[in-house]
């Protein structure tokens, strides 16, 4: 038994040591640039021959040596990748959301309204609006999914008195000329952004440029509670252009930063591995009593379910107030 174990643990040491080295790879991958990358990889090779060099003669304290050596310098390193706000960023994710506040309520900014053409190109638009949070009369969720169904993306929209919507999208901030990458978003790949839009712009490119499925939820907040949350997209916003930071595709995504603002104000919300599954999250509402109270969640879907939104005009509340028909008259 003393050798089994004994053994055991040597497996264990080679292991951790060899998954050490894997995690580098991928970081060198999706952080160098040839010849870096390839001398990144070399690196690696060679510490992984060192290793199983010394372990093949039984050398296991010099084992344990270059493994901490190697973190040292791999984690010495990764921390040192920074999140930067000028890169030379795609132009639908260039401006982040802010905010400051002036008479009659808060001045929103860098609220986006393309006119989208196809997936990719757009006529740009920006545009600033002053909006009083204590006017708030709705709050909806729109969920996004493509592919398989428990993979989506959340977006949650503030409806205000005027029939004005603007809609809030956590995204991946990418440069020009980048992908998106699931595995790439693990390692400090992208940087976060908060984009605020028209429901013109960001629903209508998902549901007809992009034939993504799209639903709308409303959501039964307070308008403490409505307010409260409107207000911690603001501060996150305002804190991305102070200091960004970096996107993962497990911790910080559209989904787990809308859940961590929840929780600051609500004692309802409890970690639930839907948070990881967000095409399930209108089940997850719906038991928190948040959503389509004592309804039939298969009928709630269908409902919520949006369509093609078709060719748009510029009136942007007409728009939002169309999309929401299915609610207005079931």
């Amino acid at each position: 038994m003393e050798r089994f174990f004994k053994l055991l643990g040597r497996g264990l040491q080679l292991t951790a040591a060899f998954g050490l080295l894997l995690w580098a790879v991928f970081a060198v991958h999706y952080q160098l640039k040839p010849p870096f990358q390839m001398a990144g990889i070399v690196a690696i090779a060679g510490t992984a021959l060192v290793i199983l060099f010394l372990s093949s003669r039984g050398k296991w304290r010099g084992v344990w040596r270059w493994m901490g050596l190697s973190a040292l310098v791999i984690f010495g390193w990764w921390y040192t990748i920074t999140p930067r706000s000028d890169r030379d960023w795609m132009v639908d994710v260039s401006r982040g959301v802010t905010a400051e506040p002036v008479a009659g309520g808060l001045l929103v900014k860098n609220i986006r309204n393309f006119d989208w053409t196809s997936e990719t190109d757009a006529t740009a638009a920006w545009y600033d609006a002053t909006v009083n949070p204590d006017d708030i009369t709705s709050v909806d969720m729109l969920l996004s999914t493509w592919g398989n169904p428990d993979i989506a993306h959340a977006i949650v929209s503030f409806g205000f008195k005027t029939g004005q919507h603007i809609a809030f999208s956590v995204e991946t901030r990418k440069e020009v000329g980048e992908t998106y990458s699931t595995l790439g978003g693990f390692f400090r790949l992208y940087e976060l952004t908060l984009i605020a839009a028209d429901e013109r712009d960001i629903a209508r490119l998902r549901t007809d440029l992009r034939g993504e499925t799209v639903s709308l939820y409303p959501i039964d907040l307070t308008l403490d509670q409505r307010k409260a949350l409107f207000m911690s997209y603001i501060d996150f916003g305002s804190q991305l252009a102070a200091q960004p930071a970096w996107y993962n595709t497990l911790t910080t995504n559209c989904t787990t930063v809308p859940y961590f603002m929840v929780a600051e104000f609500s004692n309802r919300v409890t970690l639930d591995r839907r948070m990881m599954l967000p095409g399930r999250l209108p089940e997850y509402l719906h038991e928190l009593g948040v959503l389509a109270k004592g309804q039939d969640m298969a009928q709630v879907r269908t409902r919520a379910r949006l369509g093609a939104l078709g060719p748009v005009g510029p009136d942007s509340a007409a728009f939002s107030k169309s999309m929401r028909r299915a609610w207005v008259t079931p």
